[in-house]
């Protein structure tokens, strides 16, 4: 070969080496440890902060079908892992449940009662106690029962609230919201507080809810950069503090009508119980602190309200879109409920059509798209790759149940999926294809509650009442990201009552 063909070669045999050098140098394992996993190039300091989008559940979902179902980015100094497949799903919550089992907690959970309560603690002997009083007094099927009377008696209200206004365009999410909270409050404390005084409370609190879920929903620098935490730059633990002392006041008149009714009447007769009493007999045992109560309360209230609503609205609206299913759901309702009756909890065993709607709902439209973001207590390996420890990992569940190659036509609204065999896909996070509420060791706590109230609601609106929205209206079915997947616009429908007696809705 003649010196001059060498040296035409030699420049591009130089690129093609450091080309070679620079994708070893990057992709190969150091000391030994296995690579991360893939993901898209950010820019020094900031990383990916700059490209993220408003929905970044699109945008994940988008970014997935690039670099491979488990990826990174950085978010500022912020290591984040997102994984989008059942079967990883399952290496994080099944097969390393313990390394998985402690939350990445955000500096506006630490600010709300020091992420003291089940959500935001630490996996450890607190967490254990804690979960396990939550379990036994709320969540346990004699606690349920006796938890009944409030959601039976805020229902019956919401169902008296929108026979009034019959004819007339209502916004579901709202109402959904408002019945909830309702709902909660009363499990809370609604023997503790009269009427006058549950709905003065009631108020105030919404107030609250609805600024806490708007900071929980807020982007922080302080969690993409831990280092300038200490700041507060954005004022975020701030409004968050001042949000806390102002539900302390509500709290601590709380207890303290409950410390009245102890010390004037004694032991409570059963038509007055509720959390707080037996709450409140833990702290006089020394087995819990007032401000457990306080975080236990925040667990309760935001996890069963802007959840639950967001799914009604979602459940409605798909109903709504779909007459067919409406009139198959109306039909199941009257067989067993009848048109001369009201719905009540003993019914729900025999709706299998409404459960099935209910579980389609979910898998469409989880109300969290992310479940509760999770942090590695140790470096471990998923999917083949190097975690490290501390990692933010957070589970794309709107992408797994959207995987056309987990379901079939997976955009189809369409309940029959969950019926037969496939019926035993349930909440409880057992199968990882689907995960409305996720798995393991850290699943929602308040799965059962959740089930009664979310059925309790779209089974007493749709036995009541037709729905339909204002001629020429077509219903919107985009979403928008927040702490929950909310519809972007609301649900605002006509009702139209379809029981025997008008004494029904009294």
């Amino acid at each position: 070969m003649a010196s001059s063909d060498i040296s035409a070669i030699f420049p591009i045999f130089t690129v093609l080496v450091g080309i070679a050098w620079y994708v070893w140098k990057t992709k190969a394992p150091r000391n030994g440890k296995l690579p991360l996993p893939p993901g898209p190039r950010g820019l020094p300091l900031v990383g990916y902060l700059p490209f993220m989008d408003s929905e970044i559940h699109h945008q994940f979902t988008q970014l997935a079908k690039i670099h491979g179902p488990i990826m990174k980015l950085w978010l500022g100094r912020k290591l984040c892992v997102i994984v989008a497949t059942p079967s990883l799903a399952k290496e994080i919550l099944k097969d390393n449940d313990i390394v998985f089992a402690n939350h990445d907690v955000p500096e506006s959970a630490l600010a709300l009662y020091d992420g003291k309560g089940i959500t935001w603690s630490p996996h450890g002997s607190h967490w254990r106690d804690l979960r396990k009083v939550f379990v036994r007094e709320m969540m346990s099927n004699a606690s349920l029962e006796g938890y009944s009377f409030f959601r039976c008696r805020e229902v019956r209200q919401m169902v008296t609230n929108v026979y009034a206004k019959r004819g007339t365009q209502i916004n579901l999410g709202e109402l959904a919201f408002i019945t909830a909270l309702n709902i909660m409050t009363s499990i809370l404390w609604g023997g503790t507080l009269d009427g006058d005084e549950r709905r003065k409370v009631g108020v105030e609190f919404r107030k609250a809810i609805d600024e806490i879920i708007e900071l929980f929903g807020k982007p922080n620098l302080s969690d993409c950069y831990p280092g300038i935490a200490k700041f507060d730059l954005q004022g975020v633990v701030r409004e968050m503090r001042t949000i806390t002392n102002w539900l302390d006041k509500i709290f601590d008149s709380v207890i303290d009508q409950r410390m009245k009714m102890d010390s004037s009447n004694g032991e409570e007769g059963e038509e007055n119980k509720d959390l707080l009493q037996f709450l409140w007999q833990l702290t006089k045992r020394g087995e819990l602190t007032v401000t457990n109560i306080k975080a236990l309360f925040m667990d309760v209230v935001i996890g069963g309200t802007d959840t639950t609503s967001t799914s009604v609205e979602w459940t409605m609206t798909e109903i709504i879109r779909h007459p067919k299913i409406m009139k198959k759901v109306q039909d199941e309702l009257e067989e067993v409920v009848g048109l001369n009756n009201l719905v009540k909890e003993s019914h729900f065993s025999k709706l299998n059509y409404l459960e099935a709607v209910l579980k389609e709902a979910q898998r469409l439209h989880p109300a969290g798209p992310f479940l509760v973001p999770q942090k590695p207590s140790q470096s471990c390996v998923v999917g083949g790759y190097h975690i490290p420890k501390d990692t933010k990992v957070m589970l794309n569940v709107w992408a797994i149940h959207r995987d056309p190659e987990v379901w079939n036509n997976p955009l189809e609204f369409k309940p029959e999926r969950f019926l037969g065999d496939s019926g035993k896909l349930d909440f409880r996070g057992n199968d990882f294809r689907y995960l409305p509420f996720g798995s393991g060791r850290r699943i929602c706590a308040g799965i059962p509650l959740a089930e009664r109230v979310l059925t309790f609601i779209v089974a007493s609106l749709l036995h009541s009442f037709d729905w339909r929205v204002a001629e020429g209206t077509k219903i919107d079915v985009s979403d928008k990201f927040a702490l929950v997947l909310k519809k972007a616009t609301p649900l605002i429908a006509i009702p139209t009552p379809r029981l025997s007696k008008q004494v029904l809705y009294s």
